[in-house]
């Protein structure tokens, strides 16, 4: 099974933010609209065992980086996030790449989700009068030898022994291609734009 990435975008709650400059002129705040992408529903993250720092993926071949946005967390490529809560109550926050809190890896941070390659896993940003202030472009934050489940609204991380509904295992991350038949395994997910494949085994 070869899948190509797609971006997938939802929307979140309101955010408040007081603007100073605006409170001075106007005697008021402004309300900022929040649209980052979000899990339907939570489900906990289970424990895996201690990776070795070598089975981390490093940070992917990126777009070069757009003068950055302004988003309510300060994640710059590279790092790791953990995307949750629902449409309306959506949550973000920041997340040691590789561990159970783990979700989604930035790929990049834009002023808009225009600057996002085209094969991210998902993207967050957040607007201003319906304006986009910033966005993170995301992949989900595979691990070589961990398991993720890709069955629930925003993969989790889980025990490769546990229960899944639809588990995979990282078997392996072959830059520098398009080719899924490199892999040493029977899934993969083909990232065109970046010329990258993860290899999967369905657990």
């Amino acid at each position: 099974m070869t899948i190509s990435r797609r971006p997938g975008t939802r929307r979140a709650p309101a955010v408040l933010l007081v603007l100073t400059a605006v409170a001075l002129l106007a005697g008021c705040s402004s309300t900022v609209t929040g649209t980052p992408v979000a899990q339907q529903g939570s489900v906990p993250a289970s424990e895996v065992p201690e990776l070795p720092n070598d089975s981390i993926l490093p940070p992917v071949p990126t777009t070069p980086s757009g003068t950055g946005g302004d988003v309510s967390i300060d994640a710059q490529a590279g790092d790791c996030v953990r995307l949750g809560g629902t449409v309306d109550e959506a949550t973000i926050e920041e997340a040691a790449c590789g561990s159970p809190e783990s979700n989604y890896r930035v790929v990049s941070a834009e002023v808009s989700t225009d600057f996002c390659p085209g094969d991210v896993d998902q993207t967050y940003y957040e607007t201003l009068a319906g304006v986009e202030q910033g966005a993170l472009c995301l992949d989900i934050d595979f691990v070589v030898g961990g398991c993720m489940d890709l069955g629930t609204p925003d993969p989790e991380r889980s025990d490769c022994d546990a229960p899944m509904i639809d588990g995979v295992r990282v078997v392996d991350v072959l830059q520098g291609t398009t080719d899924a038949s490199e892999c040493p395994s029977s899934s993969s997910y083909v990232y065109d734009e970046r010329a990258f494949v993860v290899c999967l085994d369905e657990q």
